[in-house]
């Protein structure tokens, strides 16, 4: 089995890899291109989206091989898959489709490695942005610009609910959701599109809290194996409301549940609060 460091070389080459993504969807978010779009049961995949995949996938498999490695992609991922090797490759090449074709701007890149279904790496770049996110497993969270020189980076201190604010979606909130959020006290919203920029947005600090409530749908694996771990390596918590880690690659990739995500020193009463509210919302 392959000694797997993460050292300074090795992480250097995949935030190349990250970099060579970015400019991908960059070119195709300014081309005509970027409009060519194929409608699925699961929502619109671009040109843009599978260049991406390919791109990421070709590169990495040019180091990261079989049998320790394997590669769980959003483009490629068939139904009920796992995979048995050490190493996990979870990858999203285009986090926030609708917003991409949509041109707001609020899309990301998602690529992380796990290891025994947690993530162990994490990389989110967020193109229009020209940022790349960064952590490794217990080194700290960086922010990367065009000058590859990186600066660490940690979610806010503010500790009251009352003074946090709520990153949440312009759409895709249903009924029980809405009901959710209205009734927690918080000081305000950000509206941002994708995942991958939602967090982004509490590691600078602007947002503070982000839920996820599945209805008939839920997110997958690639949605939050990369987030998580900028997101924990800042100084956040995320887990399932009753506490419980997430856990990838275990064949469902969808996330069924609420997800809570914050800064982390309200993290357990906001979880608390939210089984609570729910139970009298589903009664009622």
């Amino acid at each position: 089995m392959t000694t797997l460091t993460l050292d300074t070389t090795q992480l250097s080459q995949i935030l190349t890899v990250a970099w060579g993504a970015t400019d991908i969807l960059r070119k195709y978010y300014r081309s005509d291109v970027a409009e060519q779009q194929e409608q699925d049961k699961d929502g619109p995949v671009t040109a843009a989206d599978l260049a991406c995949n390919h791109y990421i996938l070709e590169e990495l498999q040019k180091t990261y091989k079989a049998p320790e490695f394997g590669y769980l992609s959003e483009e490629t991922y068939s139904k009920g898959e796992t995979f048995p090797q050490p190493y996990v490759w979870i990858i999203d090449p285009l986090d926030g489709t609708r917003d991409f074709l949509d041109k707001t701007g609020e899309y990301a890149i998602h690529i992380a490695l796990t290891q025994a279904g947690r993530p162990i790496l994490a990389v989110v770049a967020v193109p229009e942005a020209e940022k790349i996110y960064y952590a490794v497993k217990d080194r700290g969270t960086y922010v990367e610009t065009r000058d590859r020189q990186p600066t660490r980076i940690k979610v806010s201190q503010r500790q009251s609910i009352s003074d946090l604010y709520l990153v949440v979606s312009r759409t895709h909130r249903d009924d029980r959701f809405q009901k959710l959020i209205d009734q927690l006290p918080f000081k305000g919203r950000n509206y941002v599109g994708s995942v991958g920029k939602k967090i982004a947005t509490v590691l600078e600090q602007a947002s503070d809290v982000y839920i996820s409530l599945s209805g008939k749908s839920a997110p997958k694996d690639w949605d939050f194996a990369a987030p998580e771990l900028i997101l924990t390596e800042a100084g956040g918590k995320i887990t399932y409301f009753d506490g419980s880690p997430l856990i990838y690659n275990k064949g469902d990739v969808n996330q069924w549940g609420g997800i809570m995500a914050s800064n982390g020193p309200c993290h357990q009463e906001l979880c608390s609060q939210a089984i609570a509210l729910l139970e009298v919302i589903d009664a009622g």
